[in-house]
């Protein structure tokens, strides 16, 4: 009869040490991880034969189950927890804010846990707060590299959701259709005549992430000049430097900012130059923060349902817990809001 110690022994041989999961102790014991999983909690009888082999695996590959694992097994979760590389800037407060009143509707609190960069340290560390946890699943921010890192990071078999980005295979997925909203607002000032529209970008996801893609791809059918991408960081500040450069290039017209307090930042770089939006330039954002509307001028931009996106996040973690049949890619698209800072191109002099 074939022992766990002698199974570990010829793993050992061929597989790299790493912390072993329930699927590792069952294949050790030669039992189903449902097995293991009734051992672990008592839940259901289990002969003392298998019982044996299991406690034996566990005691050979020094098992650990997590709060997360031991929790999920018993069925008596009630903690969402949520893994975002920011909590400050408006789009993710708002979509937190979102998953929060789903989750609390629903009789579920809500943990936040911030990755604060997307070094492998950072995300372990913040990887292993959430799986220390007893958590019903994992609501995933993909919002940045950090936020990227992480949902590839969690372990397998924990109910995951992710919010934003490109499709994840195998993972429920809550977007905003980015790339059709900058779009319209490209064809939009396209529409009132400007030549071409410049692009001041917020830090990406990936290499390239919706807004970026779909000024692009609009210029491109256009047959409209591509202007270098201008890179800001997510402070206004940053909007602010790159606007008091632009303002001394006629040939500028109009700017696609990635978000609205980039926008605003712009704005004033070119009001600080001695210049006037929309007169001597269209400027227009992203996401219709609650300023948008109360700026000077007031901003034309996309408005996104952040916190609608994160309740439609809860929405699908909470069918995956529940074993409930869930669709694998909700979408909605942002409606674009014409206000005061776009116009048409001042006439050149004759």
């Amino acid at each position: 009869m074939l022992r766990a110690t002698d199974t570990l022994k010829s793993m050992s041989m061929t597989t790299p040490s790493k912390p072993a999961v329930i699927a590792d102790v069952a294949r050790v014991a030669g039992v189903s991880v449902p097995t293991v999983s009734r051992v672990l909690t008592g839940a259901a009888k289990v002969s003392d034969g298998k019982r044996e082999r299991v406690l034996a695996a566990i005691e050979e590959l020094n098992f650990r189950p997590s709060a997360a694992a031991r929790a999920l097994v018993a069925r008596q979760p009630k903690i969402v927890a949520v893994l975002a590389g920011n909590t400050s800037q408006y789009g993710y407060a708002e979509t937190i804010r979102g998953i929060e009143e789903g989750a609390r509707a629903a009789g579920f609190v809500v943990s936040i846990t911030v990755v604060e960069s997307a070094e492998d340290e950072s995300v372990d560390r913040a990887v292993d707060l959430v799986m220390a946890q007893s958590v019903a699943g994992v609501i995933v921010l993909k919002f940045d590299p950090p936020g990227v890192a992480a949902l590839h990071r969690l372990p397998k078999g924990i109910p995951t959701v992710s919010i934003a980005g490109v499709r994840e295979k195998g993972v429920p997925q809550a977007v905003l259709d980015e790339t059709a909203a900058a779009s319209e607002l490209t064809e939009y000032l396209l529409g009132l005549g400007h030549k071409t529209v410049y692009h001041v970008r917020v830090p990406p996801s990936r290499r390239e992430d919706g807004r970026t893609t779909g000024w692009r791809k609009t210029l491109i059918a256009a047959g409209a000049e591509v202007p270098d991408v201008l890179d800001a960081s997510w402070e206004p500040e940053s909007g602010r430097g790159i606007g008091l450069e632009l303002a001394s290039r006629p040939e500028v017209t109009a700017i696609f900012c990635g978000n609205d307090e980039i926008a605003m930042g712009v704005i004033r770089g070119y009001t600080q130059a001695g210049k006037s939006v929309p007169q001597d330039v269209s400027i227009v954002g992203f996401d219709d923060h609650p300023l948008a509307s109360m700026w000077s001028p007031p901003l034309t931009t996309a408005r996104q349902d952040f916190a609608g996106l994160g309740r439609r996040a809860y929405g699908l973690l909470e069918a995956v817990v529940t074993g409930t049949p869930v669709r694998s890619f909700s979408s909605e698209r942002p409606s674009v809001i014409i206000r005061e800072s776009s116009a048409p191109p001042r006439a050149a002099p004759r």
